[in-house]
Order: C-alpha cells, then sequence, then structure tokens
C-alpha cells in the first residue's frame, strides 16, 4: 500500500492532535466495505487513507491503556497507527467483520512490540498468573496512587491471581526498569516479558479464521444433527457429544432394545450422513 500523509502525533500538541482525529467522521458498515473493496481490487490510496483516518480515534483510546510505561504516549499512539495501517492492508470487506474489530489486535501487537522493545528492565522474572498482570493492572487501577487491600483484592479476584502477585507486579511496574530476558541462573516456572510476545499462531489474521473455521464447524454440526431422525440423534449425542461418560453401545443397546451391533450400524449410517451436510456447508 502506498504511503499516505496523516496527521502526526507529537508530545507538545498531544491534545490538538486528538481534537482533530476525534473530527474524522465515523464510516458506516456500508462506506467500510466499499473502501475496502476500492482498496483491494484497484489499489486505491485514497480508500485506504479514508479507512485509516476514520479509525485513528481508535487508537487513541487503545495507546491511552498503556499510559504509565515510562513511554511518550504520542510514541505509542505513532506505533498504534503502524499497527491500523497493517490492518487496513489485510482486512478483508467479504469476511463480514468490522473494521475496528480487526484492526484492533493489530494496533495492540504493535504497541506491545514497542513497549518490550523500549522498555529498558533491569530483571522481571514472572509467575505464569503474573502475565495476564503485566498488560492489564495499569489498566484496572482506579488511580494513580498505590493500591489499597480492596483494590488490590478487586482485582487479584478479577483476574484470578493472588493479592500478594498484584502487590508484586505493582511493585515491579512502578520501581526500576527490568530485563527483557531471564537471567540465566532463573529456576523453576519464570517468564520474562519478552515471553509475553504473542505466538504465530495468535496473529490476528489467523485467529480470525480459526474463530470462523469454528463458527461453521459449530452450525454444520447444529445442521447435520438436525437431519438426523430422533433415534439416530440420540445415539450420535450420548456416544459423540457428551463430555464426560459417553454412551456405550451395549448401554444404547439397551435403550432401544436392540443389538449393540445394530447400535453400530446406526451410528455409523448417521455419521456418514452428517459427514456430507457439514461438508456441504462448508465446514
Amino acid at each position: 500500500m502506498t504511503n499516505f500523509a496523516l496527521p502526526v502525533p507529537v508530545a507538545s500538541s498531544l491534545e490538538s492532535y486528538i481534537q482533530t482525529v476525534n473530527r474524522f467522521p465515523i464510516l458506516s458498515q456500508d462506506q467500510e466495505v466499499a473502501l475496502a473493496r476500492r482498496l483491494r481490487d484497484k489499489d486505491d490510496v485514497d480508500a485506504a487513507r479514508e479507512l485509516v483516518l476514520s479509525h485513528l480515534r481508535v487508537v487513541v483510546a487503545i495507546a491511552r491503556g498503556y499510559m504509565g510505561y515510562g513511554l511518550p504516549q504520542a510514541d505509542l499512539i505513532q506505533e498504534g497507527n503502524i499497527g491500523l495501517m497493517k490492518a487496513v492492508k489485510r482486512f478483508d470487506p467479504e469476511r463480514g467483520v468490522r473494521l475496528v474489530s480487526f484492526a484492533v489486535h493489530w494496533i495492540r501487537a504493535e504497541i506491545h512490540e514497542f513497549i518490550l522493545r523500549n522498555w529498558r528492565i533491569v530483571k522481571i522474572a514472572t509467575t505464569k498468573a503474573q502475565r495476564k498482570l503485566f498488560f492489564n493492572l495499569r489498566s484496572m487501577k482506579q488511580s494513580l496512587s498505590t493500591l489499597g487491600p480492596e483494590e488490590t483484592t478487586a482485582i487479584a479476584r478479577q483476574l484470578g491471581v493472588k493479592t500478594d502477585e498484584v502487590v508484586e507486579m505493582e511493585t515491579r511496574l512502578t520501581g526500576q526498569d527490568v530485563a527483557l530476558e531471564p537471567a540465566g541462573d532463573d529456576e523453576g516456572d519464570t517468564y520474562a516479558p519478552i515471553s509475553y510476545l504473542a505466538a504465530d499462531d495468535a496473529e490476528p489474521s489467523r485467529a480470525l479464521e480459526r474463530e470462523e473455521s469454528e463458527d461453521l464447524r459449530r452450525t454444520g454440526l447444529r445442521k447435520a444433527l438436525a437431519g438426523l431422525d430422533s433415534r439416530s440423534r440420540r445415539i450420535i449425542e450420548a456416544r459423540w457429544l457428551q463430555e464426560k461418560d459417553s454412551a456405550t453401545l451395549h448401554d444404547l443397546a439397551s435403550e432401544f432394545g436392540v443389538s449393540a451391533e445394530r447400535i453400530r450400524q446406526i451410528e455409523a449410517k448417521a455419521l456418514g450422513k452428517m459427514k456430507g451436510v457439514i461438508a456441504a456447508s462448508g465446514a
């Protein structure tokens, strides 16, 4: 996608920048789809620019959640804008998903990478539970002051961690800088901030594809079950869709008053029919 001029966030005039981006109109879904198609089909730079400009306010809102890491907000916004442009370039208007839902992953990923690249830390080795705290604690605090006992307990309960882990992480975030990677002599199940980077399979477009694929499978499964007679549906549900204690062929044979072999035959026929329905539905 060809480069184009955008408003630039500058620390000395950040409020002016925010006022500017808030004046750009929010697009309707129809407008968004039309612009995205122009970008995809004609490589229309003006269409790309409109899509980016209409979502700059989203970047500002997300970047505010990362204030307090010792990095200028203007830089966080600028990095988030890079993520937004990447999202616009990769956005598929035919998926039926709004751009903002797709872009938020790219914006956050770019900001996270910037923080980890620039946050000069001496050392931080955290437990698994504290991985949740690293990027959530600051946004959950109700003020800039030190956490009180009640707020500490509330945050710990909400994130499913221990209260002393909340206190420890707050101390580290407000104290000295720490190292991105753990020291060689660290023992046990420890994690440094470098571990917070998303895995390859968490890349936004892949995550979106997985979600859509799972939704198709669920839809196909419902259609396939609906196409079965009541006895076949009962057998499939009892044999394959129970979270635990699935029924045996003999259990169902006793229930329906037939042989176990007959139950196996009904099951095999029903599964074959379901596979055809699921395949036809695109799952």
